[in-house]
């Protein structure tokens, strides 16, 4: 495990601080990401290069993106194509393939002048590029497409679940993603529609992806929630909904913002302007204008003051006032400040 890092805003640089507000990586780049599998990126002319938890960068070649480490190995991309680099910053898989995903059980999606497949790490095909496209495998299964159709295959490139659908994720769980006709539900790993497609698809959110086991849902203008399990756990009533975090979802009723549980129960009655997602026992709320935050007994721990609040991520959050950033822990005091 990493220890986290939190990305700083000092006199419009960014750099990074630890848990206990302790400078680790001198505020010194104009654009920086956040810190994943113990790595982040920066931009230099224009480009992105790997910064390791020690500040240390990778400039070996620049790139036009980076994704997160999995499995050891990064997605890079050099003008269109895509390969990948170690932990050194070294290219182990030359950059020479269309589009390519992240590694999850030793396999990669990937395409090849058109066709794909699934690379190991040494960069070959282990599974012949024969397919239209192709996604991540999660325990022995990956979608897979072929004439316009998805399905699933297993590690030998065999469908197991025959496609049949327009559009197929991941599973996640004993469940996946399937759209049919521009609407999306759930199939198990038998290939049974657990959830019938007949949920809408809505700009800006998430479909399908599971927090802490339960996905939002859109249908007929109103929000439900879909679990994990396959089945409608929360039918589609509320104005607006945000994802489930420790066992409870913000939801809007009249223009107000509560929480409901897992059954869809009102837990935290709807009284605040907004409020975010529950992350380390806490989420912030907006009242009277301001963000603060509360516990799950809706009962508010860190009185409203900020202009703007986020979510607790390993004991900090970052909270805006005056236009500064600053960081705070869970008893509110400021751990860092911009100055």
């Amino acid at each position: 495990m990493h220890p986290p890092l939190f990305k700083i805003r000092q006199n419009g640089y960014f750099g990074f601080i630890n848990a206990e507000g302790e400078l680790v990586i001198e505020p010194q780049y104009l654009e920086a990401g956040e810190f994943q599998n113990g790595f982040t990126t920066v931009r230099l002319n224009g480009l992105l290069a790997l910064l390791d938890a020690l500040g240390r960068m990778y400039i070996k070649r620049l790139y036009r993106s980076v994704g997160s480490f999995s499995e050891g190995l990064a997605r890079v991309q050099v003008a269109q194509l895509w390969g990948f680099v170690d932990q050194h910053g070294n290219e182990v898989i030359t950059p020479q393939f269309e589009h390519i995903g992240d590694f999850s059980e030793g396999l990669a999606p990937a395409t090849f002048e058109g066709a794909a497949g699934f690379l190991n790490h040494e960069g070959q095909f282990s599974i012949r590029p024969i397919f239209s496209q192709t996604g991540n495998f999660s325990n022995g299964l990956a979608p897979a497409s072929s004439d316009g159709l998805w399905g699933f295959v297993d590690k030998e490139g065999v469908y197991r679940i025959e496609p049949q659908w327009d559009g197929a994720s991941s599973f996640q769980g004993q469940s996946a993603l399937i759209t049919r006709d521009g609407l999306w539900g759930l199939c198990n790993r038998a290939g049974e529609e657990t959830v019938p497609p007949q949920f809408e698809f809505v700009k800006g959110h998430a479909h399908g992806e599971f927090f802490d086991g339960m996905a939002l849902a859109f249908r007929d203008g109103k929000y439900g929630f879909v679990s994990q399990e396959g089945h409608i756990a929360v039918e589609p009533m509320f104005d607006l909904a945000g994802d489930f975090g420790e066992g409870l979802a913000l939801v809007e009723i009249n223009g107000a913002y509560g929480y409901i549980d897992r059954a869809g129960k009102l837990s935290i009655m709807p009284k605040f302007e907004d409020a975010g997602v529950f992350s380390d026992g806490l989420a912030q709320v907006c009242a009277n204008g301001h963000w603060g935050y509360i516990n799950p007994d809706g009962q508010i721990v860190i009185p409203p003051g900020f202009q703007s609040a986020a979510p607790f991520r390993d004991r900090l959050a970052l909270t805006i006032l005056d236009g500064k950033w600053q960081y705070i822990n869970r008893n509110g005091a400021v751990i860092w400040r911009e100055t």
